[in-house]
């Protein structure tokens, strides 16, 4: 039986989440999409409602929800309230997000996340107890398991002559399947939309007609979230070009944000563009020949993107021509997108026909091979799935989403998919990307471990691993030549101990000596290679500009280095900052920036001299390429 929905149009959340519960009654089980999706207005409405109402009960079932950077330090407040406006604009929080930071959450309302922000939430017990860990792909029989019976999300419209369209714009990934799931009766929830003008108008699955609405949220436009783009260090600079050389030509990528997403973006135009310097530049730091891996030439088939996540590396690459092949009319299928403010504004402008070669589709089709197989396996040939990572052990388990003790950093998202989907294929890789070493209170560690007791994708799917130190090809090999080729990518301050670990373990001869072109995996290194390349602009700090003024740009650096060092380092930061003459130049402005050029009590007076210390500290490091 085929049901003809009549949308009811509101400008008044408050109103509309009357409505809301009129159809479905005093129980919602809200479904919010992932990241940038989510209707905020709506959200707040019903959260305020069932606030108001202890009969009410709410459950919320989401992703990625997304807030302002909150400042955990006195310098984080005084770096972020000035920039905060130009930066984030007029983006409405989500009220719940407050609400279990304060622990002051309802306890007839219940917020339910399977991806968090990254490192945001691991002192929330609220949070991290109703975290739920499953793959993206497992995420709709989850929602439908749990009696979702709304979905409230941000779209896009356009009115011509043929009448008003939507598109679900940034977030086809859970939403489409579900509307299909809704047409076929397997499922039955009032669905609501929120339009915004600043959404652009995004094709493929996204595109969904008026009738599909039960409700639409009018008249409340907001600033899109915007995610400011990071520094790419070079450390994370030479992890791109690794990276760079395994990617095919008329092959398949996937990326997603971040440095090292710029970066590989970044690194993958240099070798198009200016290839002699690409060649150049892998040749120095290559101390490992994965020969038969290793693709160093220019594009001419180009690449096809199919990946969760659309991020602006993918227009640069379009831009310069490498993402070109086509399938099924796109040069990129994608889930979802989370990304800057310019971003936004670059789709929304193109030409229809332009910014119809990226298409969105449901998280079904990006990340399995699952429905019309045959065709995905014709189109995903030669493909690269390339993830992030935290931590990888010796024998090659990837550590991405937790800590020891179960803490949720993030959570898997579609990572086990992409590395499911790679051996599932014939020609297809899973690479995962890290740097060698993090600072951590004071020191420096090696971010390849002997051992973890949390782990994300196992070891029996061990494949490629990349650090800024090189390539290390898994797949297929016994555990000794895992651990080998995996000592040789290692920062050399910490191969020893591995070496040791791995010995006692009975998993590597007694007899065995790291290679001496091993034995130089250092920053130095990296800096003697790459930083001519830094100082005169061929590998930029932001390879895709940045939304940071260059005094925000100099204290991002200097609060970063702050931020990993330990009580004591921070004292004798003080007392360096004490005996260190009068600041001039651009340390005067950063200091104006911060409120701190006088210091008006002893409290502000520390912060001056700790931060005159470190802008002088990072200022060198800059210059010395570190």
């Amino acid at each position: 039986m085929t049901i003809v929905r009549k949308t009811r149009f509101c400008s008044d959340p408050v109103q509309l989440a009357e409505l809301i519960i009129e159809s479905v009654g005093k129980k919602v089980v809200l479904a919010l999409p992932l990241g940038l999706g989510k209707a905020n207005h709506i959200a707040n409405a019903l959260l305020k409602r069932a606030g108001n109402d202890p009969s009410i009960s709410l459950e919320i079932y989401t992703a990625l929800t997304l807030e302002k950077p909150v400042p955990k330090t006195e310098l984080e407040r005084r770096f972020l309230e000035p920039a905060s406006s130009r930066l984030f604009g007029n983006y409405p929080p989500l009220d719940y997000v407050n609400l279990l930071r304060k622990r002051f959450l309802p306890t007839n309302i219940q917020i339910n996340e399977f991806f968090l922000l990254a490192g945001q939430w691991l002192n929330i017990d609220q949070m991290q107890q109703n975290y739920i860990p499953v793959n993206y792909t497992h995420v709709l029989p989850l929602l439908l398991a749990r009696g979702i019976n709304v979905i409230a999300q941000l779209v896009a419209s356009r009115t011509d002559a043929e009448g008003t369209k939507y598109s679900l714009s940034s977030n086809t990934d859970l939403t489409s399947d579900l509307l299909n799931a809704r047409k076929k009766g397997d499922t039955n929830f009032v669905f609501v939309g929120q339009s915004n003008s600043e959404l652009p108008f995004m094709s493929g699955d996204a595109i969904v007609s008026e009738s599909e609405f039960d409700f639409m949220l009018k008249d409340n436009d907001f600033e899109l979230f915007s995610a400011p783009k990071k520094p790419v260090s070079l450390t994370e600079q030479a992890i791109g070009l690794h990276a760079a050389r395994l990617v095919r030509d008329g092959g398949t990528l996937q990326i997603g944000i971040g440095a090292i997403g710029d970066a590989i973006a970044k690194s993958l135009i240099l070798r198009h563009k200016q290839n002699d310097i690409f060649k150049q530049l892998v040749g120095d730091m290559a101390c490992m020949q994965v020969v038969e891996l290793y693709n160093d030439e220019p594009f001419s088939a180009g690449l096809y993107g199919v990946s969760e996540m659309f991020v602006d590396g993918f227009l640069h690459l379009a831009k310069n021509g490498i993402l070109k092949r086509t399938v099924d009319n796109a040069v990129l299928h994608a889930g979802f997108f989370v990304d800057t403010r310019d971003f936004y504004k670059k789709l929304r402008e193109m030409p229809d026909e332009k910014r119809d070669l990226f298409q969105m589709k449901p998280i079904g089709f990006t990340n399995t091979l699952y429905g019309d197989e045959k065709s995905k396996r014709s189109a995903r040939v030669k493909a690269c799935f390339i993830n992030d990572a935290m931590m990888v052990t010796l024998s090659g388990a990837v550590i991405s989403d937790a800590l020891k003790d179960q803490s949720v950093v993030s959570g898997v998202g579609g990572q086990y998919n992409f590395a499911e989907q790679a051996f599932a294929l014939e020609d297809a890789r899973f690479i995962i990307t890290l740097n060698a070493t993090r600072h951590s209170k004071g020191k420096t560690v090696s971010n390849i471990v002997w051992s973890y007791e949390h782990t994300t994708i196992p070891w029996h799917l061990r494949d490629i691993i990349v650090t800024e130190y090189g390539v290390a090809a898994l797949r297929g090999k016994s555990d000794a030549e895992a651990i080998i080729d995996m000592l040789s990518i290692t920062d050399s301050r910490f191969q020893n101990d591995l070496l040791v670990q791995a010995k006692t373990a009975g998993k590597i001869g007694h007899s065995y000596k790291i290679p001496d072109q091993f034995r130089n995996n250092t920053p130095g290194k990296i800096k003697r290679i790459l930083n001519p390349m830094r100082e005169n602009n061929v590998l930029p700090t932001f390879p895709f500009g940045t939304d940071f003024t260059e005094v925000e740009q100099q204290l991002l650096s200097a609060l970063e280095f702050l931020k990993q060092r330990s009580s004591s380092e921070i004292i004798g930061f003080f007392l360096r900052g004490l005996l260190s003459g009068p600041p001039s130049g651009s340390t005067i402005d950063c200091l104006e920036y911060m409120s701190l050029k006088k210091a008006k009590n002893p409290k502000e007076y520390f912060y001056q001299k700790i931060l005159y210390a470190a802008l002088q500290e990072t200022e060198n490091m800059i210059k010395e390429g570190l």
